[in-house]
C-alpha cells in the first residue's frame, strides 16, 4: 500500500502529467508478453519467469510485450548467445508502429568465439533514426544474465546497463529536434539473422552448424503508464522516473564510460554527415 506522501505524489502525478491514471505493470512473462514469430524457437519457461529465443537457418524468433506504454521504466535481465555467435542479432526495444514510428533501441551483435559483443543502440524520433552509437561491454555477456535499462520520460532517454547510464537524448523539441513524446510503445526482443551486416560489418557469417543460437530473458519490469483506450494509467512509483532528468553526476559517468567503452558515436562521424553533425550532437 502506498503511504500518504507516496499517494499525494501519485494523485498530483497523475492529474497534471498529462490527466494519466495510476496501474503497476510487469512481473511475469505468461501475463506481460505474448509469443510473435519463431516456429517454436520462443519459449516461455518456468512458470513465467524465463524465456528463451532461439535462431536456427529457418527462423529467428521473438516476443512482445502484451502492453503499450506512454514512457516509463522498462529493465530486462539478458544472458546472450555464449560461444560462436557471428551474424547472430539479439534485440530489447521500444517501438511505436507506422512509418513515423519512435523507437529506442538495444541490440547485441554477436561474434566469433572469444571476442567481444558489440552493443549497438539507436533513437528514432517521427521515423527519424540513424542515431547510433556502440559500445564494447565490460563483462562476458554470456556468462551471467545483466540488466539492460531504458528510461523514458517527457524530459529525457536513458540507456542503463547494470545500472549505470551510458547514453542519453534528450527531449529538444522546443529546438525543432523530434522527441519520442506522444506514440505509444511495445516492448519487442527478437534474435535473428543479421550477417550482412552485424559482425564486422557484415565480413564474418553467421557459422549455421553452430546453431541453434539460444539468447534468455528474465525478471522483465515495467515501471511504466500503459496505454489502453487513448488514455494512460501510471503505477505508483512513478515519481522516480517521471520526474528525472539529466544530473551532473549521470553526466559525468556517461562521459567516462563513453571515453573508455564507446566505439563509435554518430556524432562524430565526420564522413556520414559531411555537411554538418545533426543537431542534437552539438546540445548537453
Amino acid at each position: 500500500m502506498v503511504g500518504s506522501f507516496g499517494s499525494r505524489i501519485n494523485k498530483v502525478s497523475c492529474f497534471l502529467l498529462l490527466s494519466l491514471f495510476c496501474a503497476a505493470s510487469g512481473g511475469n512473462f505468461l501475463q506481460d508478453i505474448y509469443i510473435t514469430w519463431g516456429d517454436g524457437g520462443a519459449k516461455i519457461l518456468n512458470g513465467g519467469q524465463l524465456v528463451t529465443l532461439s535462431m536456427d537457418r529457418a527462423s529467428g524468433s521473438g516476443f512482445q510485450s502484451r502492453n503499450e506504454y506512454l514512457f516509463g521504466k522498462i529493465d530486462m535481465q539478458i544472458k546472450l548467445v555464449p560461444g560462436n555467435s557471428a551474424g547472430t542479432v539479439t534485440t530489447f526495444y521500444l517501438s511505436s508502429q507506422g512509418p513515423t514510428h519512435d523507437e529506442i533501441d538495444f541490440e547485441f551483435l554477436g561474434n566469433i568465439s572469444g571476442q567481444p559483443y558489440t552493443l549497438h543502440t539507436n533513437v528514432f524520433t517521427q521515423g527519424q533514426g540513424n542515431r547510433e552509437q556502440q559500445f564494447k561491454l565490460w563483462f562476458d555477456p554470456t556468462a551471467d544474465f545483466h540488466t539492460y535499462s531504458i528510461l523514458w520520460n517527457p524530459q529525457i532517454i536513458l540507456f542503463y546497463v547494470d545500472g549505470t547510464p551510458i547514453r542519453y537524448f534528450k527531449n529538444n523539441a522546443a529546438k525543432g529536434i523530434p522527441y519520442a513524446s506522444r506514440q505509444p510503445m511495445r516492448l519487442y526482443s527478437t534474435i535473428w539473422n543479421g550477417e550482412e551486416w552485424a559482425t564486422r560489418g557484415g565480413l564474418v557469417k553467421t557459422d549455421w552448424s553452430k546453431a541453434p543460437f539460444t539468447a534468455s530473458f528474465r525478471n522483465y519490469n515495467a515501471n511504466a503508464c500503459v496505454w489502453s483506450s487513448g488514455t494512460s494509467r501510471c503505477p505508483s512509483g512513478i515519481a522516480s522516473w517521471y520526474n528525472q532528468v539529466l544530473g551532473a553526476t549521470s553526466l559525468k559517468k556517461i562521459q567516462v564510460l563513453q571515453k573508455s567503452n564507446m566505439i563509435y558515436n554518430y556524432c562524430t562521424d565526420a564522413r556520414r554527415f559531411p555537411q554538418g553533425f545533426p543537431p542534437e550532437c552539438s546540445l548537453v
